[in-house]
């Protein structure tokens, strides 16, 4: 049902399309009669019959399609001027316009063009293109028929109604009649005329008999269009873009005016004020969801010509690749359809080309000669999201960190520090590729910069998340720009927000003393057990760094209650602590300037019922600004690590680390205390060890790079010191790392023993060759007496 849908759809706009250009094409041919008609009108006549011609060749209407096909060969004749415009070429052009009108009506009506002969016609306009004199025998001035072949003909006429070229004579005849024009029996005459074969219309007969002139038929068939009726092209209308954007405009200016008057009337005790403000406000609302579905459009649109492109390139490629979409329906606002077209476009080409292996290399990675593309859109956290993934080879970060040294855009201890997500991002780069060798479809490090530079332009952004042998996914996120959208109002430290209502889960409310007892720290985290699960849980204030709000359970808490709203982004759910929650309201969102738009926590701004601007919370931004989201991986990650013991396989979690160089290192979680940094002036001597005040003792400063022997990174004097803290036993130790690179859960096979030592074997975590670190062997790495004095100095302190 659908699919029919989908073609009573193309066809309706095909035949609303048809019918305006041939309005428009009457007017176009008598003017080219007249005047010889300007380069402009020229070419407006070719493209009307151009663009009918391509469009029913696709619908399958082979008898209008080959009419039109001879009729824009002459056309295109006519515009490079080796055809002269001459009354005979006038009169062929109208048949044809009329010939392509009945057939249009038919294919409303019966679906079909009916069983109407035009080789004649096919015949006529080929010769005139081929530059042949034809024949065509001017209108004549005849005796005026007698009053029963008057009547007769008029009869015959009438009879005619199913046939578009015989209707319309007496219809234009009888509009010249009403307008006094032209007298009843001069309209008989030119009927009678042509059914008797004229190869004219009544108009022109009419003109040539002297009974009225062009001006006024002309007029005439103006009024005839605007009495036709029952054709699909009187129930649509096409509007300018940049009109729909200003009524956009202005809807949002009255919704913002609505809303500053229910404010206003809500402390007011009148009842006929009441009324007619909620009378307003239903007016309001049903008129801004009804200009906004004008610009809307489903973004299947777009992806409706993916399939194609896929199966052409993977024949290109000698690959194998199945399509599948989810969310095909979900709207978008027509600019930002067109602005995401051609990146869409490049993404999917880039993944069948790049990401879906050969047939032969998914075989022998296991996988099924078929590669799968997946496209994936929904609405979630105010923003419209879009998923390209593919089951594909993946992206390597290693590889492209040496591609980046290669190609000069790092140097080498610059993308030893770069992260594995940081160096996906990489592809990002301009002038990056990974191609092997360059072809038509990539390789000249030409496409995901500019992928990326349109959808910021839009106020988007773009992410790539990949697993080496697994595949890649990209998923482009874009704001509301001049939308109208239900949100939560809060204040917090004296500021009003507003939280877009798509990402609201639930609000809970807090006495003081519950929450002092029911939040609780992890991690050094806030988290809230909320219906037996851990919430993480953020407080606005810290986060905007508007005030040093204590939590409950810390020092200098107030005696309040507290207010959490639980929100969720990228599936998982955490709580904003705000000071107060206001209320729901529809909102205006109004773009960010160019100054704001790189802070990722706000997605825009609205102006409040009291003229007041408060900005609007980028859900996702928020989360990630405070690293919340890395607190319910870890949580997820617990609950695997639990399913994976009840089913007896046993696993560890690991902070991998880089030492120093490219080396990947790995010690078990348990065995750290925390992550620090510590600046450099920080950091003193006592005999031969390096040492730091912590927590009011005395600890030890290994660095790991010199203790292995590797090259150490060439840091700034100011940059910070990234610290993990080792307890084995009672002792802590400071261990100075490059970077710290992920928390994992895995299964470890060691895969190569080393002899007693600081490392104790390798294996292969996230696909890189990790060394497993002995924390014990660590500490005793630290001169023994050295431990003595700060055991013995940390007593004295306690």
């Amino acid at each position: 049902m659908a699919g029919a849908d989908e073609g009573n759809e193309i066809l309706n706009e095909f035949l609303v399309e048809s019918y305006e250009g041939l309005d428009q094409l009457d007017r176009d041919i008598l003017e080219l009669e007249q005047n010889g008609g300007s380069t402009e009108t020229i070419g407006r006549v070719f493209r009307c019959i151009h663009t009918i011609k391509g469009t029913c060749g696709f619908l399958g209407f082979g008898t209008l399609e080959s009419v039109t096909h001879v009729g824009e060969n002459l056309l295109s004749r006519v515009r490079e001027g080796t055809i002269k415009v001459t009354p005979e070429l006038t009169s062929v052009l109208l048949r044809l316009n009329d010939a392509v009108r009945g057939m249009l009506q038919r294919i409303e009506e019966q679906g079909n063009e009916g069983n109407e002969d035009y080789s004649a016609l096919i015949d006529t306009l080929a010769a005139l293109s081929d530059g042949q004199s034809v024949a065509i025998a001017p209108p004549v001035a005849e005796a005026l028929p007698t009053e029963a072949e008057i009547q007769a003909a008029l009869e015959d006429a009438a009879d005619l109604n199913a046939c578009e070229d015989a209707c319309e004579p007496p219809r234009l005849g009888e509009i010249l009649v009403d307008q006094g024009l032209v007298y009843p029996a001069d309209v008989a005459a030119a009927v009678h005329e042509q059914t008797q074969g004229a190869n004219a219309r009544v108009g022109e007969i009419l003109v040539a008999r002297g009974s009225t002139n062009s001006d006024a038929v002309k007029q005439a068939l103006a009024a005839q269009q605007d009495a036709r009726g029952g054709h699909v092209a009187e129930g649509s209308i096409r509007v300018d873009v940049a009109l729909l954007d200003r009524l956009m405009n202005l809807v949002g200016e009255l919704v913002l005016a609505r809303n500053q008057i229910i404010q206003s009337s809500a402390t007011r005790s009148d009842s006929a004020l009441l009324g007619t403000t909620q009378r307003l406000n239903l007016i309001t609302s049903e008129l801004q969801e009804g200009v906004m579905k004008t610009r809307m459009q489903p973004i299947g649109n777009v992806w409706s010509k993916f399939p194609r492109v896929v199966r052409d390139l993977a024949v290109t490629c000698g690959k194998q690749v199945a399509i599948q979409m989810e969310g095909a329906n979900t709207e978008l606002d027509k600019t930002i359809i067109e602005a995401i077209k051609d990146p869409l476009t490049h993404i999917v080409r880039n993944s069948v080309d790049h990401g879906i292996e050969s047939p032969r290399d998914r075989v022998l990675a296991d996988k099924s000669p078929e590669g799968r593309l997946f496209l994936r859109a929904f609405h979630e956290g105010g923003q419209v999201n879009i998923e390209i993934s593919d089951d594909g080879a993946g992206i390597d970060p290693a590889r492209l960190r040496t591609k980046a040294v290669d190609k000069g855009l790092l140097t080498p201890e610059a993308a030893a520090k770069l992260s594995d997500r940081e160096s996906l991002n990489l592809i990002f780069a301009p002038g990056f590729s990974t191609a092997a060798k360059i072809t038509n479809v990539s390789g000249r490090g030409v496409g995901m910069d500019v992928v990326k530079t349109n959808i910021e332009k839009i106020g988007g952004t773009v992410d790539v998340a990949s697993t080496v042998g697994a595949g890649t996914t990209l998923r482009i996120k874009i704001p509301l720009t001049l939308a109208i959208i239900p949100a939560l109002v809060i204040t917090s430290a004296g500021e009003r927000f507003a939280i877009p209502q798509v990402s609201l889960l639930e609000l809970v409310r807090m006495e003081h003393e519950e929450a002092r007892q029911k939040i609780e720290m992890i991690y050094d985290k806030p988290v809230y057990r909320l219906r037996g699960k851990l919430l993480p849980l953020v407080h606005l204030n810290h986060t905007l760094n508007l005030e040093a709000t204590p939590w409950p359970n810390e020092p200098g808490a107030k005696d309040e209650a507290i207010s959490i709203v639980v929100l969720q982004t990228d599936g998982m759910p955490f709580g904003l602590v705000v000071d107060r929650i206001m209320d729901t309201e529809e909102i205006v969102v109004k773009p960010l300037g160019k100054q704001l738009k790189g802070i990722t926590t706000f997605a825009g701004a609205t102006i409040m019922g009291d003229g007041r601007v408060a900005l609007i919370l980028d859900v996702h931004g928020l989360a990630a600004r405070a690293d919340v989201l890395a607190v319910e991986r870890e949580r997820a990650a617990s609950d695997a690590r639990d399913e994976q013991k009840a089913s007896g396989e046993m696993t560890q979690t690991l902070l991998v680390f880089s030492g120093g160089g490219d080396s990947r290192m790995a010690i078990p979680l348990s065995e750290v205390a925390r992550l620090e940094e510590f600046a450099p002036d920080i950091v003193e001597r006592t005999g031969h060890h390096e040492v730091v005040q912590y927590r009011g003792s005395i600890m030890p400063l290994l660095r790991l790079a010199r203790v292995l022997e590797l090259p150490e990174a060439e840091l700034a004097p100011e940059a910070l010191l990234q610290v993990i803290v080792i307890r084995h036993e009672t002792q802590h130790v400071a261990v100075v790392v490059d970077r710290i690179v992920d928390v994992v859960e895995v299964a470890v096979t060691v895969h190569q023993r080393r002899r007693p030592g600081v490392v104790l074997g390798s294996t292969v975590i996230q696909g890189r060759v990790t060394d497993l670190l002995d924390v014990r062997q660590l500490v005793k790495t630290v001169n023994e007496d050295f431990l003595a004095v700060t055991e013995l100095a940390g007593a004295s302190h306690g």
